[in-house]
């Protein structure tokens, strides 16, 4: 056991969680313990108290409790296996990030009962510092599409910045119940976690109900199926948990395959549709470190696109970096 000291938040660890920051510089202390410690006073950042969600500024002190020495570890091995599979991914690749096309189906992080997921496979593609690669955002495990992630901490500072100033710009694909009215419009609202059967989900609550955030999106519809189904284009302004799937079923058309928020009672699903939820982070523009924009764009999964073709729906007749629900 060591002795509290104090530590400097490095130039290139501004903007890092605090229980990120903890993870990186001390492997072996858990989340669990972490939060303990913050929860007793004994984690502090220049002298006040803080919550394991706090983001970290470069120069600042955190003061560090006595933590049990790591025992050594071997150089993490290296799955040449999965480095295929992620380099299979790749839509851009530069000095300092990857955009990832990722897969219906595979969680970016890991949680309870989930042992393979994104964050993970990462390891398998280490930087020159053999530091693994960092999730800057995430996508919930069934939304397919552009994932950006971090090489060096100095990138994943940057990009943190970026996605927390809201200048990176997303747009989404969707298949919706319905026909949503008006055609284009903006949401806002406010959500709230709900703990369920079936785990915890977001809900529209009022403004001032107990950890209410609130939320906005735009949409448009881009093309029509009869009244039964819609493809619509979607940009989210805030990047609250399931935004954009609680808004489509706030709106009356909810997103088809959707396990959670999928609300309309005795639906008869048209044949020949993919199976699993129909909602694609289909294109994403931001800022580069060297002040170019970067605009990417990624192709259909498997299960949307069998069910455009099946709906009639084609991907290649709009240019997608015309469709801008806000714009219109």
């Amino acid at each position: 056991m060591s002795g509290v000291r104090l530590q400097t938040v490095a130039r290139d660890e501004d903007g890092m969680r605090l229980d990120r920051w903890f993870a990186t510089h001390f492997p072996q202390l858990g989340f669990g313990p972490l939060q303990k410690m913050i929860r007793t006073g004994q984690v502090r950042v220049d002298g006040g108290r803080i919550k394991t969600s706090t983001r970290l500024v470069a120069g600042q002190v955190v003061r560090i409790p006595p933590i049990e020495a790591a025992p050594p570890q071997a150089r993490p091995v290296v799955s040449s296996k999965d480095a295929e599979f992620l380099r299979s991914l790749i839509l851009y690749e530069d000095d300092d990030i990857y955009v990832f096309n990722k897969p219906h189906g595979l969680a970016s992080q890991g949680g309870t009962g989930t042992k393979r997921h994104l964050d993970g496979l990462l390891k398998s593609l280490p930087n020159r510092k053999g530091e693994a690669p960092r999730l800057v955002h995430r996508l919930d495990r069934d939304t397919s599409g552009c994932l950006v992630v971090a090489k060096t901490k100095a990138a994943a500072s940057h990009f943190g910045t970026v996605f927390r100033s809201r200048s990176a710009r997303k747009i989404y694909w969707a298949v919706v119940a319905g026909n949503p009215q008006p055609k284009q419009g903006r949401i806002s609202c406010f959500l709230a976690k709900q703990a369920t059967a079936d785990g915890e989900q977001m809900v529209v609550v009022e403004n001032g109900h107990p950890g209410a955030v609130h939320s906005t999106s735009y949409y448009s519809v881009t093309d029509i199926a009869g009244r039964r189904f819609a493809w619509v284009t979607l940009k989210p302004v805030t990047g609250r948990t399931h935004q954009l799937r609680v808004h489509m079923a706030q709106l009356g058309t909810p997103i088809i395959g959707d396990p959670r928020y999928f609300n309309i009672e005795n639906w008869e699903p048209a044949p020949g549709l993919g199976e699993g939820l129909h909602l694609h982070a289909r294109r994403i523009a931001l800022p580069l470190r060297s002040g170019k924009v970067l605009d990417v764009s990624a192709p259909l999964p498997p299960h949307m696109q069998q069910s455009f073709d099946a709906l009639g729906f084609d991907a290649d007749r709009y240019d997608v970096r015309d469709q801008d629900p806000e714009a219109e």
